[in-house]
């Protein structure tokens, strides 16, 4: 079985995640995704508008999606590509490069973002409403 591992914070779930999730799991058969904890987004300068507990309650909805585990720093990665068995790391290209280091420990694939949508772009919109 080929597992892949995946991390984000989906915040306000929108149709690019949802194709993100589709094509990730694509490339296996068993798709985990680390769901940033509201902690780690606080350190990364993000707010979400979902808490942690609610964000991962709407992905456990899609059926993309086999397991949600924490992310709760940059430095887990490699110690959750050991642990969960990983073959393949993905993430959105508006990444690349920065995992790269990833490579002596499994595959990294970096996916093309879905255009025309983000959720910086789903909050800036709403703020001007």
């Amino acid at each position: 079985m080929k597992r892949v591992l995946t991390y984000g914070t989906y915040d306000l779930l929108h149709f690019g995640h949802i194709n993100l999730l589709k094509r990730a799991k694509a490339l296996g058969d068993y798709l985990i995704v680390g769901l940033s904890t509201d902690d780690f987004n606080k350190l990364k300068g993000k707010e979400a508008y979902f808490s942690h507990e609610e964000r991962k309650y709407m992905l456990e909805s899609i059926k993309y999606v086999d397991e949600i585990i924490e992310e709760k720093d940059w430095e887990q990665k490699v110690k959750d590509i050991y642990e969960y068995n990983i073959d393949i790391f993905t993430i959105g290209d508006d990444w690349e490069g920065k995992f790269d280091y990833l490579k002596q420990h499994c595959e990294v694939v970096y996916l093309p973002r879905t255009e025309g949508i983000s959720t910086t772009e789903i909050k800036e919109n709403l703020k001007s409403l």
